[in-house]
């Protein structure tokens, strides 16, 4: 389950709508909220964050305030939760700073008798 946040710059309530309709078309959203006072539009579900946001962006000035995994009140402790984040961040670090491969080139052998030499 992912938690998306973004500030979406809304004039009217039939932006709103739009808005709320464009992101619910999305397969895997669990629940829509819009807190109309801040502008805040909040995503709950299994969905891509990215392309939410990019088509949020298609029609309307958006800002990504949160992206996170929703919290779920099932008793998980914070230390598994830092254990999670330190298995990601190891994750991302090894991906971008991966290991180089070293290639080693045997130099042809030299025969005397070469008549293209």
């Amino acid at each position: 389950m992912k938690k998306l946040v973004v500030k979406v710059n809304l004039h009217d309530d039939r932006d709103r709508s739009k808005a709320m309709q464009v992101v619910s078309g999305f397969g895997g959203i669990g629940s829509l909220s819009m807190d109309s006072k801040d502008n805040k539009l909040t995503v709950s579900g299994d969905f891509d964050p990215v392309k939410v946001v990019n088509k949020l962006r298609k029609s309307w000035h958006t800002e990504i305030v949160s992206v996170g995994a929703a919290k779920e009140d099932d008793g998980k402790k914070e230390e598994g939760k830092k254990d999670d984040q330190v298995a990601n961040l190891v994750k991302a670090y090894e991906a971008y700073y991966s290991s180089p491969v070293t290639y080693y080139c045997v130099p042809p052998e030299e025969t005397p008798n070469c008549v293209i030499c």
